[in-house]
């Protein structure tokens, strides 16, 4: 199976959120795991693969320009069904606890549903989300006036995000062949 990891990332914060994602999605031996930030992303790698993930820090509760205007350049595959029952999941950064971590991932989550993409969350049964994350994703705050671009909360969150991603999608495939 083939995950596409697809990031935004300005102070380096959710560069780190999506490479824990993407080691997440290598635990499983099945999946190749790509990933890229937007500005090196191909969107004519999406319609070959069996699950999306994307995201990018929240700008006042919104996705970032840089991965809005890349989604913004997928119609032609949503004219053509290409990522219908696609696997989609997503996460976000913010600099403050209330910056709108989950806004952010349901404006990543919409354009997934417009695809017919399924959306995978993070149920609350998951370790990793019990007390610190959401379940529309992996969030994390990344507060500006700290050291440390990514707590070690933050990296688990991701990897957990990436596990789920690779076993969803691995049932799905499966159930395919």
């Amino acid at each position: 199976m083939k995950i596409y990891v697809v990031y935004d990332s300005e102070g380096e914060h959710t560069k780190y959120l999506a490479e824990a994602i993407a080691e997440g999605a290598s635990e499983n031996a099945d999946a190749e795991v790509l990933i890229d930030h937007v500005d090196q992303a191909d969107i004519r790698k999406l319609k070959d693969m069996d699950a999306i993930i994307w995201g990018c820090p929240g700008h006042f509760g919104t996705i970032s320009s840089g991965l809005k205007a890349w989604i913004d350049r997928l119609g032609y595959l949503w004219a053509e069904g290409e990522l219908i029952d696609k696997v989609g999941a997503v996460f976000c950064t913010t600099a403050t606890t209330h910056g709108g971590l989950e806004m952010t991932m349901h404006n990543l989550i919409t354009p997934m549903f417009h695809q017919g993409m399924i959306v995978v969350g993070l149920p609350g049964n998951v370790p990793e989300n019990a007390l610190y994350g959401s379940y529309y994703g992996a969030g994390v705050t990344c507060p500006v006036d700290s050291d440390v671009l990514m707590t070690e909360e933050g990296l688990q969150l991701g990897r957990a995000l990436g596990r789920r991603v690779s076993q969803v999608t691995g049932n799905l495939t499966a159930g395919r062949q």
